[in-house]
C-alpha cells in the first residue's frame, strides 16, 4: 500500500489530494486559497466527513506547503511523513520538452524554468511546490505531470500556425493546449462507459469551466485542441475572450489609448468572455439565473454554446466522424442546461438527448438515448487521480531500473 500526494500549486493557491494506492481511496483533500493575499483560507476534508478550516495569513507557497504538511500530522491523517511514498505535481506548461510525465531531476527543473514564459503565473508556483516538497519528503518519489504533455501527439498540421516556420524553429511558437490531464482522464473513462477500446474511438472531450478547452481525441491520442500557444485562445471562457482577430488588438489599443500590450492582454484575459459580454458576472450560474430577462446574459450563453458546437463540428470533419462527446469540469459537469443546449444544436447530426439522464447529477453517465448516432457523456474529471496513477507508474519503473 502506498500513500500518494497529488499537488496542484496555482498562482495564488495550493490544492492537494492524498490517495491510498492502488485502491485509489481518497484519504484527504485540501485547498489553501489567497496565498500572499489578505484573507488566506485553508480547508481540509478528511476521515468520515470531517472538515478543518482556518483563516490566517499565508505569505507564500513555501509557507502554504509547510502548513499543509503539518496539518496532515496534527489531524492524524498520517502519523509520519515517511508514510507518503510519492508526490505528483501538476505543472501547466511543459513545452516540447515533455510528452509525458517525468521524475523530478535537476535537469527536469531547469527545463521547466526555461519555459516559464509559457505559463508565467503558474510554472514558478509549481516549481516552489516541487522544491519544498522535495525538502520535506526527500525519500518520496517525486513526479511532474504536465497539462501540455497529452497534446504533444498532435500532428504538425494541427499545432503549427501559418506564420514564418523559422519562428517555430527558433522560438517554439506553436499550439500547446492545456487541460491535458483532464482530457486524458475523461477519455479513458469514456471508453469504459462505452465498453469499447479507446484506440478504436473518435472523441471530443469538452472541459468547460472558468477556463475551457475542447480536445479531439483519435485512437487514444490528442489530435487537435482549442487552446493555443497560451490558454487565452479557443472558445469563450469566464473572463477570457477566446479566439479574436489579432488585428483587432492593434485597433483597440489605438482607439482606447492603451499603450501597453500587457495591458491589452490583461483585458482579454480578465475582462472579456462571459463577463465582458454579459456585463454581470463571469459565473455561468449567475448568468443562467437572469438570462430569461436579460438580453446580454442570454447572448453570453448563446455565444458560449455556439463556440462549443463550432469546435465539435470542426473536429467531426477533421477526424472523419465522431463516436462520442464528453462534458466535464465545473460547467460541463454541473450545468444540465448548457449540456442540453449543445445537444439540441447537434440534433441535425443524429444526437438524441436523454433528458432524464442529463438532469441527473450522479457521477459518470451516458446522457444520450440508445438510438443516438453519437454517445454523449457527462464524466466528472479527476486530474488528481490521474496524477497519482502517473506517480505509481513512474515509481514502479524507477524501482525496476535500480
Amino acid at each position: 500500500m502506498d500513500k500518494i500526494l497529488a499537488v496542484n500549486s496555482g498562482s495564488s493557491s495550493l490544492k492537494f489530494k492524498l490517495f491510498e494506492m492502488p485502491s485509489e481511496k481518497v484519504l484527504a483533500a485540501g485547498l489553501t486559497e489567497r496565498i500572499a493575499i489578505e484573507g488566506s483560507l485553508t480547508t481540509i476534508k478528511y476521515g468520515d466527513g470531517q472538515v478543518y478550516r482556518s483563516k490566517e495569513p499565508i505569505s507564500n507557497h513555501a509557507v502554504a506547503v509547510e502548513k499543509m504538511m503539518k496539518l496532515l500530522l496534527d489531524l492524524h491523517i498520517i502519523n509520519d511523513y515517511q508514510e507518503i511514498t510519492g508526490v505528483g505535481h501538476r505543472v501547466v506548461a511543459g513545452g516540447e520538452y515533455f510528452a509525458k510525465s517525468a521524475l523530478v531531476t535537476e535537469r527536469v527543473i531547469e527545463k521547466i524554468k526555461k519555459i516559464t514564459e509559457l505559463a508565467p503565473l503558474h510554472n514558478p508556483a509549481n516549481l516552489v511546490g516541487i522544491k519544498v516538497f522535495k525538502q520535506l519528503l526527500p525519500e518520496a518519489c517525486s513526479v511532474v505531470v504536465f497539462d501540455t504533455a497529452f497534446h504533444q501527439t498532435m500532428p504538425e498540421k494541427n499545432f503549427l500556425y501559418s506564420i514564418p516556420y523559422e519562428w517555430y524553429e527558433k522560438l517554439g511558437v506553436r499550439r500547446y493546449g492545456a487541460h491535458g490531464t483532464s482530457h486524458r482522464y475523461v477519455a479513458l473513462e469514456a471508453a469504459k462507459l462505452m465498453q469499447r477500446p479507446l484506440k478504436e474511438l473518435k472523441l471530443v472531450t469538452c472541459h468547460l469551466g472558468a477556463g475551457s478547452s475542447l480536445c479531439a481525441i483519435k485512437e487514444g491520442h490528442s489530435y487537435d485542441t482549442s487552446m493555443g500557444f497560451t490558454p487565452l485562445t479557443g472558445i469563450t471562457m469566464a473572463t477570457r475572450s477566446g479566439d479574436v482577430d489579432v488585428s483587432l488588438i492593434a485597433f483597440l489599443m489605438n482607439k482606447l489609448h492603451i499603450n501597453s500590450i500587457d495591458q491589452m492582454i490583461y483585458a482579454l484575459n480578465t475582462k472579456s468572455g462571459l463577463l465582458g459580454i454579459s456585463g454581470l458576472s463571469s459565473d455561468m450560474r449567475d448568468i443562467l439565473e437572469v438570462a430569461h430577462t436579460n438580453h446580454r446574459a442570454q447572448l453570453a450563453i448563446d455565444i458560449f454554446v455556439k463556440d462549443i458546437v463550432k469546435y465539435i463540428g470542426q473536429y467531426y470533419f477533421e477526424m472523419g466522424g465522431l463516436d462520442g462527446i464528453v462534458f466535464t469540469a465545473g460547467i460541463g459537469e454541473n450545468s444540465s442546461v448548457i449540456r442540453q443546449k449543445v445537444m439540441d444544436e447537434l440534433a441535425f447530426m443524429g444526437v438524441k438527448a436523454d433528458k432524464t439522464a442529463n438532469e441527473d447529477l450522479k457521477g459518470s453517465r451516458i446522457i444520450s438515448q440508445a438510438t443516438s448516432k453519437m454517445t454523449i457523456m457527462c464524466i466528472p474529471t479527476n486530474e488528481e487521480l490521474m496524477i497519482a496513477r502517473d506517480v505509481m507508474t513512474l515509481k514502479k519503473k524507477n524501482l525496476k531500473s535500480k
